[in-house]
């Protein structure tokens, strides 16, 4: 079994450009004032998602383990 990730967008950041559906449909939705939410707050591991987050033009896209917090995206330097 894989790693399971917790994805949260940080609305305050968020500027709607959308890069983030673009790059996982499944993954991320755009409510109707262009906000970025995750379809799913814990998830499987992806490449769509880290794609998403690392896209993002603000990184307002958090990515941690579900189990234990380690943060995946953005990475601690």
């Amino acid at each position: 079994m894989g790693d399971r990730w917790h994805v949260e967008v940080d609305r305050g950041v968020c500027i709607g450009s959308g890069m983030c559906v673009n790059h996982a449909p499944d993954g991320f939705r755009l409510d109707a004032a262009r906000q970025s939410h995750p379809r799913a707050p814990e998830t499987d591991a992806g490449e769509l998602l880290l794609a998403a987050a690392e896209g993002c033009p603000v990184e307002a896209i958090l990515i941690t383990l579900a189990e234990g917090g380690e943060p995946v995206f953005p990475p601690e330097e």
